[in-house]
């Protein structure tokens, strides 16, 4: 029986090991959420970022585009929106990242099949906003919605006693009705976030404050109907906002393209597909969230 040579089995030894240590290191990568291009010199690359579902925490999306945005080897971002919204502060969060980012390098916004309220509140922050002419965006708004249980407490003989500190400490509370002063109270609160929302968009998309606010009765608009009143810029999908991207970060040639995930995402999530399965859940309080139907 012949031997192996002690050089060649050394190297044999040598490459299985670098191959175990490289797989190690993307591993880690691919778990901690970096596009690979962020351990690996792959050239100048596109960065895609994804906002799905019913937005309830910014802290990933947050930490992923500042990296991006210090990150040389990535020339820019694509922000693919599919989501309804969600709770205001985070969507205020992932603003305010993409328009750090976009302080250093082009961002494009590439609204998917839903790209509402929340959602395009935080696309709007992009430099260029691309959609298909299907896609439901706008709802500019902000919602608050107050459950009254009164009627079936009384059924159930259920009732409560609250001990509080001021006349307002109880405001929503579902076992009573609602006084006129607290509504009053609360829409005060809910039209100043609005104006809120109003100015973002105003700031994002370079248009006059009172043109945004006659838009943001809360109705949705196809993608096509957004870009009649200068919600959108563009009608693609996410191709052609990778497109569009590359060529304003003055690259030749086909993008290339990472895709971050985000750390708290599983992996296997998406091997098995799940990242097309719905967020059903919302956060609650006061929302950026379109509440209406979804189109199948």
């Amino acid at each position: 029986m012949a031997r192996r040579h002690p050089v060649l089995r050394g190297l044999a030894i040598v490459v299985v090991v670098a191959a175990g240590l490289a797989a190690l290191v993307v591993g880690l990568a691919v778990l901690r959420g970096e596009p690979l291009g962020e351990r690996f010199s792959f050239g100048n690359t596109v960065a895609v970022v994804e906002v799905r579902g019913v937005i309830s925490d910014a802290a990933d999306t947050v930490e992923a585009l500042d990296r991006l945005r210090q990150h040389d080897a990535t020339v820019g971002v694509v922000l693919r929106v599919d989501s309804p919204g969600g709770a205001v502060a985070p969507s205020q969060e992932m603003y305010d990242a993409v328009w750090r980012l976009r302080a250093r390098k082009p961002v494009v916004a590439s609204l998917g099949n839903v790209a509402a309220s929340g959602g395009y509140y935080v696309a709007s922050a992009a430099d260029v906003v691309v959609a298909d002419p299907g896609t439901l965006t706008g709802s500019i708004g902000a919602i608050m919605e107050v459950h009254n249980v009164t009627s079936l407490a009384e059924k159930l003989g259920v009732s409560q006693t609250v001990v509080k500190s001021g006349r307002f400490k109880d405001v929503g509370q579902p076992l009573r009705p609602m006084t006129d002063e607290e509504r009053v109270l609360l829409q005060r609160m809910v039209d100043d976030v609005l104006g809120q929302f109003v100015d973002a968009v105003a700031r994002g998309r370079g248009m006059e404050a009172g043109r945004v606010r006659a838009l943001a009765d809360g109705r949705v608009y196809s993608g096509a109907q957004a870009r009649e009143v200068g919600l959108v810029d563009e009608l693609g999908g996410l191709a052609d906002a990778t497109r569009i991207v590359w060529a304003r970060a003055g690259q030749a040639g086909e993008p290339r393209v990472t895709h971050v995930r985000m750390r708290s995402r599983p992996w296997w999530l998406d091997l098995l597909g799940a990242a097309r399965l719905p967020d059903l859940g919302a956060p609650g309080g006061l929302l950026f969230l379109y509440r209406g139907p979804l189109p199948g």
